[in-house]
Parts: structure tokens; C-alpha cells; sequence
């Protein structure tokens, strides 16, 4: 388990070094094409050290990397405030938003899909405004309205990514007791539930319940997010969201693990068809 700098660290020393085997190249015929030391091409591909924006363009472009969503994807990766489109707006909130938050942000706005279970509350990517208030006022101690209103902006800006073109494929697990837990009150839970109806409808969503008649099953452990991204798998990574920080999990097994139990878990849960059912009788008091 790593934070988010270091998993980004090292996935794009990993990918660098796929892309520098790649084209041919050893290390030190590398940092020779781009000026530099040997040992600065292997810090950087070991996730020693980071990489600025400017040099990691010297190195694509040495490797002949000319893919723009794969070039974006990297230079996300290190961190750069220089990518064009959705991929920069929370850099606007910087002084707001945690780190680790950010690199949560920065991840879910390059994925092409994204595997979520959740096991307490709605994903944030489907929370209405009232909704994602009530949550965050409850998560998030002393807060004054203005922060309060600019965090519930974020979690409504998040939204973007699926209706973008292309848009993020999202799949969610939800437990029974997300629908049933009373955030907000009663008339903040109907709108919600309405409004997951709605996204379940939407081409790009595919949304499952998982009943309390299921039993016991394998995400009583807790939530957790799979990010997949176009381009390449080595990028994608599993997040584990705590108290006060984000885990991220990189290793091939941890992935294998995780994607393993989001099928147990979509398996047997209800189909989306049946999900809509459930929801809606929900609704009606059931």
C-alpha cells in the first residue's frame, strides 16, 4: 500500500521503462539523447524521484511516444497542471481540496472505467447536491458554509467525467443499506433514489443491489474503487478510501484480488433490471 504520489510515482517509472525498452534504448542510451545523467533516467524509472512536466516531454519525445491520451495520461501522473480540458479543473481548489483527494480526482478524470462498491453511502459520482451536503457535513467536522459549499461544487464537478467524450463506464455494487440509511431525511433519500434510478438508465452506468437477503459476503470488509485506463493495464490501481487519507493498491495480485471479488460480488447481486425494481420498491415503502 503506497499514497497517491508514490503509486503515481512508480507506475509511470514503470510505464517510462516499458516505453524506453520499448524504443530500443538502454538507460544510458536514453539520458544521453535527452542531456542527462544515467542515474537520473533510473531514479525516475524506480519511482525514486519525480519528473517535471518539461522532462517527461524530453523523454516521450526521445522514445517517440506520440499518443496525446497516452503523453496527457503520464504527465498526469507527474503531477502536471499543464494537461488541457476536464483533466485540470480541480487545480482551482488546491487550497481547498486534500492531497490525497486531488490524486483521487486527478485518477477518476483519465480512467476509462471505474469499479466501485460501496457499502455505507451513494457514489459520489451519483450523490445529488442535498445529498452529497448532508454527507459531507456529517464526514467532515466544523465545517463553516462556505467550505461546505465549495466541497459539495466538487463532488457536483466530479460528475462531469460521465458525460464527457468519451464518457467513464461505471459500474457499482451498492449493499441494501445505502439505499436504506436515511441521510438527509426521508424526502433527501427519495430524490436520491430517484435519482439513481435515472443514472441506471444511462448507457455508460451499470448499477447492481446487492440485497440484505444475500447474507454474508465478501465486501463486509469495506468499500473500495478499481480505476482502469485506456492506453495500458499497468496504470490501473485500487483504491481504499479511510478516515483520513487513501490507500492505493498497485501490485498485480492486489488488482487480481480486488477485480475477483467485484465479479463474486456482481454475481450476486441483483441485475441492473432487477436493481431498478428493488430501488423503486424501496420507494414505495417495500
Amino acid at each position: 500500500m503506497q499514497n497517491g504520489p508514490a503509486v503515481r510515482r512508480r507506475k509511470l517509472g514503470a510505464e517510462l521503462r516499458a516505453l524506453r525498452t520499448g524504443a530500443g534504448l538502454t538507460s544510458g542510451e536514453a539520458a544521453r539523447l535527452v542531456g542527462w545523467h544515467q542515474s537520473k533516467v533510473s531514479r525516475i524509472e524506480t519511482g525514486a524521484s519525480g519528473v517535471k512536466p518539461a522532462d517527461l516531454r524530453l523523454l516521450l519525445d526521445a522514445y517517440g511516444v506520440r499518443d496525446r491520451h497516452l503523453r496527457e495520461l503520464l504527465l498526469i501522473l507527474a503531477g502536471s497542471e499543464e494537461t488541457s480540458g476536464r483533466h485540470r479543473w480541480w487545480h482551482a481548489y488546491r487550497g481547498v481540496l486534500p492531497p490525497t483527494y486531488r490524486d483521487f480526482i486527478s485518477l477518476e478524470s483519465q480512467a476509462s472505467a471505474m469499479r466501485t462498491l460501496e457499502t455505507t453511502v451513494v457514489p459520489g459520482l451519483l450523490q445529488t447536491a442535498e445529498y452529497a451536503r448532508a454527507v459531507t457535513r456529517a464526514a467532515v467536522n466544523d465545517l463553516d458554509e462556505d467550505r461546505l459549499d465549495t466541497l459539495v461544487e466538487v463532488r457536483l464537478a466530479r460528475q462531469d467525467v460521465l458525460r464527457s467524450d468519451p464518457p467513464l463506464a461505471l459500474s457499482a455494487v451498492l449493499d441494501e443499506a445505502v439505499l436504506r440509511r436515511e441521510v438527509g431525511g426521508p424526502g433527501v433519500m427519495a430524490r436520491q433514489r430517484r435519482r439513481l434510478m435515472e443514472a441506471a438508465r444511462l448507457p455508460q452506468v451499470r448499477l447492481q443491489v446487492l440485497p440484505f437477503t444475500a447474507g454474508a459476503h465478501i465486501g463486509l470488509t469495506g468499500p473500495f474503487v478499481i480505476f482502469s485506463f485506456p492506453s495500458t493495464s499497468d496504470l490501473d490501481v485500487v483504491v481504499l478510501d479511510q478516515l483520513t487519507s487513501s490507500l492505493y493498491l498497485e501490485r498485480k495480485e492486489d488488482l487480481v484480488a480486488y477485480s475477483e471479488a467485484f465479479s463474486t460480488l456482481q454475481f450476486h447481486a441483483l441485475s441492473p433490471e432487477d436493481s431498478l425494481d428493488y430501488i423503486a420498491g424501496i420507494g414505495d415503502g417495500v
